[in-house]
Parts: structure tokens; C-alpha cells; sequence
């Protein structure tokens, strides 16, 4: 029998997987995001908030598409990211606070330890980047 560890094993080398997110400030969790792949697309999506004392049911109030006055909660929050030479692109990501979506490039970091999530509009260097931590 294999060791429980074994089994939890993920592809250190993609993003899919769950990761833990965080606020502007880098320091303070916000949420858990899973990421799978389906035909080469990756799509990431609100599994649960970190943010103490916040209502499980929180709606997306300030987006303006179809997810309008949706639950956060299973929202898909990251689409359309492609592996583009190394790199995760040609996507969106949604910030569910503003309402506001951005293209965006994803890069793994830390041997798949880290992911870091640049949104921008335009063009890379008019935008903000995070880092994502693995949560598995």
C-alpha cells in the first residue's frame, strides 16, 4: 500500500491544483482557488473564503457580466489560460471586490510551489501582480 502522500501528489510543473490566495497587501489570506484543465483551458475557481468573518454567501454585487448578484462560492473567477511558452495566457481574471476584469498571464514559481498571477489592461506592464501559494 502506497503512503497517503502518494496519492496526493499533483503535477508541480501545471497550475491545477488549489491555492490559497491573498489581498493586495500580500500578506492577508483571502480565499482558496481551484484551478483545473480541460482540453489544454485552464479555469479557476472560488472554492471558500480565508477572510475571518465573512459571509459564505457573498454575492459578486459589483460585476457587470453574467455573474452579476451570483454566489462567489463556485464562481469561476480565472478563464480561457493557455500553456504559452512557458507561461499560462491569452485569459481573464475577474477581481470579485471591484468587479473588474483583466487579461492576465500565469507563471509557476518554487518548483510549482507558487504561482504568480499578473492581471493587467492593455498591456503586462499596466497591471498588479500576486502570489499564489499551493494549498495542496
Amino acid at each position: 500500500m502506497l503512503p497517503a502522500a502518494a496519492h496526493a501528489q499533483v503535477d508541480t510543473a501545471s497550475p491545477a491544483g488549489e491555492w490559497r490566495t491573498f489581498g493586495d497587501d500580500g500578506a492577508k489570506p483571502r480565499g482558496v482557488v481551484r484551478i483545473t484543465e480541460k482540453d489544454g483551458v485552464f479555469t479557476g475557481t472560488i472554492v471558500r473564503s480565508l477572510v475571518p468573518g465573512e459571509d459564505p454567501n457573498k454575492m459578486c454585487s459589483r460585476c457587470t457580466d453574467e455573474r452579476r448578484d451570483k454566489l462567489l462560492r463556485g464562481m469561476a473567477i480565472l478563464t480561457g489560460m493557455k500553456s504559452v511558452d512557458g507561461e499560462y495566457r491569452n485569459g481573464e481574471i475577474l477581481d470579485p471586490d471591484t468587479g473588474h476584469t483583466y487579461r492576465c498571464i500565469l507563471r509557476m514559481a518554487d518548483n510549482g510551489r507558487r504561482l504568480i498571477v499578473r492581471g493587467y489592461v492593455g498591456i503586462p506592464l499596466l497591471g498588479r501582480t500576486q502570489e499564489w501559494l499551493r494549498a495542496e
